[in-house]
This record gives structure tokens, sequence and C-alpha cells, in this order.
């Protein structure tokens, strides 16, 4: 499959590599070594740069103040902002605020995208999503301990989440939660109720430190926990018994979004290793890029690259035309192959760099530290795998249920 661009695409894509290079990379240094609110308003002021271009939320509709573009459009559109770990963020297209935005779009009632949805949308205020418990396996959606028991017009909530993706600073959080513990069906258990972070009950127990780092604002995680925390019945998002299936839904075209930011970052860090091979000697008029082991680095990089770029183009041609269900195979390949690419490539480019590489003079270290959860978060390699081999030898005539 070839896939050729419109001409207003082709030329938008350059436009904002442009942008990414010559706006938001010189804002890195102060981020890697003073953190996300030193630099906060130099990003707002990119953000309101942003929307006078017209470049606002790419994958929302218009009526949204988005651009409108497909997914296969955003996935190229992805790979440019992911070079920086401030892309999205200027674009205001970072996790987990566009997976809650879609997922608002989708299944919100009125008041809910009147509420939620439209703030959330213009950059007004940002939200956090709530799965994952450490009392249990997060590779196993299914098996969670947060209950909502529906009383007297209000859902109580009570539970223990962490990993709790852009809590701090939040106004609000989608908690996955079991509103039907008796549902044969474990798949039908769970609900997605929306409850606004200042609720009684609903508290932050600690950033968790992640590699080193604590993180800040939407790139912190939190552990939280949730007592007794009352919300309307009307914060029900989408259907009851359906928290899975929506899950499901956000989480396809989610990883074609974080595929194709892994793509970028390792776009950068290959960039960032073929420009120093080339200048950096070992000694007088003997660069790196001269011997072959440093070669030989770089074609591998550029081979898996090209292989994981057209991989996850691929899947979204699938997921567009066919849905997330249809590109279950593609979404798992793309998941597991592409966060390996990632993290060789980043090494690679380290491994070039020397002492250079570990430095916070560059982004790789902050790349390396922060993207070694690619092969674990929405779903570790090792699942993703079991699918694709499962799905395979049922070709074969070998059926293994999940």
């Amino acid at each position: 499959m070839v896939w050729t661009m419109t001409i207003p695409t082709a030329d938008l894509l350059g436009e904002l590599r442009a942008f990414v290079r010559e706006e938001i990379f010189p804002l890195e240094p102060g981020f890697f070594r003073q953190g996300f609110g030193a630099i906060l308003p130099e990003l707002e002021r990119l953000r309101r740069e942003v929307k006078a271009r017209g470049w606002w939320l790419p994958p929302l509709p218009s009526e949204w103040g988005g651009m409108g573009l497909g997914l296969l459009e955003f996935a190229r559109v992805s790979e440019e902002l992911g070079q920086s770990p401030l892309g999205h963020y200027v674009f205001n297209t970072q996790a987990p605020d566009i997976g809650n935005m879609e997922v608002l779009l989708k299944h919100g009632t009125p008041e809910q995208k009147e509420r939620f949805l439209k703030p959330l949308a213009a950059g007004q205020m940002r939200s956090a999503f709530a799965m994952t418990e450490p009392e249990h396996a997060g590779s196993n959606p299914v098996w969670l301990s947060t209950s909502a028991v529906l009383e007297g017009g209000e859902w109580v909530i009570n539970g223990h989440k962490w990993y709790t993706s852009g809590f701090e600073g939040s106004s609000f959080c989608i908690v996955m939660c079991i509103t039907d513990p008796d549902q044969p069906n474990p798949y039908t258990r769970a609900s997605q109720i929306i409850v606004p972070t200042d609720t009684p009950g609903l508290q932050q127990v600690r950033k968790i430190p992640v590699m080193g780092e604590a993180g800040e604002g939407w790139a912190s995680h939190a552990e939280i926990r949730l007592e007794n925390v009352r919300v309307p019945e009307e914060n029900l998002l989408g259907a009851r018994g359906r928290g899975f299936s929506i899950a499901q839904e956000r989480l396809g075209p989610g990883r074609i979004h974080h595929c194709m930011r892994w793509v970028g970052i390792a776009q950068r860090s290959f960039e960032l290793m073929c420009r120093y091979a080339a200048k950096r000697e070992l000694s007088p008029g003997k660069p790196l890029g001269s011997r072959q082991a440093i070669q030989h680095l770089i074609a591998e990089s550029k081979a898996e690259l090209h292989a994981a770029r057209l991989m996850v183009l691929d899947a979204a041609e699938k997921v567009e035309q066919h849905g997330a269900e249809g590109a279950r195979v593609e979404i798992s390949l793309i998941k597991f192959f592409v966060a390996g690419v990632l993290q060789r490539v980043v090494d690679r480019a380290i491994q070039v760099h020397g002492g250079l590489g570990m430095a916070d003079d560059l982004p790789l270290a902050y790349f390396y530290r922060h993207e070694r959860a690619a092969r674990i978060y929405d779903g570790a390699d090792e699942v993703h795998k079991t699918v694709v081999a499962r799905a395979v030898l049922k070709d074969y005539g070998l059926d293994v249920s999940l």
C-alpha cells in the first residue's frame, strides 16, 4: 500500500515541522532542567499562536475548534509533534486529554459536552483518566476493585487507582469502576464515570516518581483514592456497563497516536545520531561516521524507522475503514513493534553520542527515561504478541481463547 498526501497535507506537515523545530525545540532545555511550570508562560504563548494559525486540535471537528483531520492524516501530524515532548501539549493533543475529548465527543450527553468537553477542547482545563489499580494486573482491564453504587440519584465511588495520567492540576477525571458486579460477562461489569477533581473524598495520595522524576501537570502520574465519592447519576459516561467497550474504542486510535509519536521521537533521535556521526571526529580527519560499526547502527535504524512508519500508517488506514475491532491484529502489531524500534533507535543514538548522550543538553536522556514505559502502558508487549500469535494460529486451526 502506498499512502499519498494531498498538496495541502504535505504543505501543512512542512509548516508544522518548521514550527516545532523553530519554536518548540528552544523551550526544551528549560523544561528538562526546571520543569513544566518554569516554561508554562511560553507554552501558553505558543498555544495562542497555534490557535491563530488554525492548527489547534488537529483530530477534532471544526465545530469544536479543531482541524477535522482523519486518523491517517493526524498520524502524520503526530509524528511531527512527537519529535518534542512539548509538541502535543502545544497543539492540545496531549494524553490523556485527547482521548478524553474523543470519548466525550462520541459518548457524552449534551450537558457533559457543554460542561467538560467544551472547556477541555478550548484548552481552558485539563483532565485525567483513572483505570489502572495497584492491586491488580494492568494487563487485565476487566479485573478491577473500584466500585460505584447508585444511591438516591448519585454514584458512590470507592477505590484505589494509580498511574492516573495528568491528575495534578486537572479539573475532572474519567474513572473506570465496577457498577454491575453480578453480570456474568466480565466485559459488561464496568462503567466510566466523570468525577470533578474537587469532589469530596477524592484525594491524590502522591505523584509517582518515574525513573527518578515525579513530573508536573499533564506529564505526571498520580496515585489516588476515592472514599465515598458522590457524583450525580448523570455523570455516567455512555451506557451503563459499557466501560470496557468504550475503553477499547479509545485505545485503538490512541495506540495510533502513541505509535506515531514514538516514530517522531525515534526520527529525531536518528537525525541527532547522524549529524553527530558526521561531524564528531575520533581523531583529525576521522569522523565517527567513517567507522563501519557506526554505519551499521545508522542503517539498522533507518530500516526499522521506515518499517515502523509504514506499519502504523497501514494500521491507521484499517482503523478508518473497519474500526478498532476490525484492525485489532494490526494495532497489536504496531504496539509492540514500534515500541521496540523506539527503544533501539534511542539507545543507539545515545551510544553514538557517548557521554553527551547521557547529558540533558540533548533530549536523548529524557526520551530514554520516559519512553521505556512504551513497552508497558496501553497493554504490555507480551499481551499484544499473544493477540497476534493467537490470531495467526487460528488461521491454522488452533483456536485458543484469551
